[in-house]
């Protein structure tokens, strides 16, 4: 079934982690493209340009269905996937976590690893305020001028988010609908003569 809502972050935070000299700081970033994901991993490749790895995961879409994870030269296993694992356990999207670790010259082994990636994700994850946002899907209604209160009526009443508006002879209105809603606005407004509707796109995709 598709999702009605997420759980998201607002903001970007910090966290930190230190074990025998090793310092792994986590960075967890709202985001809602691939793009972004490379552009929060070149500008913070530049800000520590002397750590030795740049690890991170991430979720993707309302659906959480988009995720990647990477462990930049730790051992496979140690360092993406426990990030990725405290995404899950938030079960949170539109996220990006990477931590940047300064080695400290002690090996720490598979489970210090897995520990220390963990926890950072952890220290910024729970810096970050968590929010539930409503997946809207995106549509654009067309009709003759003398339908315009009843489908202002429908909008109003639903408290549904418009977009943008363009009131001539012929009328069109972009807007949202709470997919929790979308059957039922749909099925009032299929009941307005004239009226064409057309789904052009869902909000929190990206």
């Amino acid at each position: 079934m598709s999702a009605t809502s997420y759980r998201t972050i607002d903001a970007s935070t910090e966290g930190l982690f230190r074990d025998k000299g090793s310092k792994f700081i986590a960075y967890a970033y709202p985001i809602h493209s691939d793009q972004e994901v490379k552009d929060r991993l070149s500008a913070l490749k530049l800000h520590h340009p002397k750590a030795r790895h740049h690890c991170w995961a991430y979720r993707l879409t309302p659906d959480r269905t988009v995720f990647r994870l990477n462990d930049d030269g730790e051992p496979t296993g140690t360092a993406g996937r426990p990030i990725l694992n405290t995404l899950l356990s938030h079960d949170v999207t539109n996220i990006m976590v990477v931590v940047v670790r300064y080695f400290g010259g002690t090996l720490l082994g598979v489970p210090g690893l897995i520990n220390a990636y963990k926890t950072a994700a952890q220290e910024a994850l729970t810096a970050a305020n968590i929010i539930e946002l409503t997946v809207n899907d995106r549509f654009v209604l067309a009709f003759d001028y003398p339908q315009l209160n009843q489908v202002m009526r429908i909008i109003k009443e639903g408290g549904l988010k418009l977009i943008k508006q363009n009131f001539d002879n012929r009328c069109t209105v972009t807007m949202e609908i709470p997919r929790a809603q979308k059957a039922a606005i749909l099925h009032k407004l299929n009941n307005i003569a004239d009226l064409i509707i057309t789904e052009v796109g869902t909000s929190g995709v990206g």
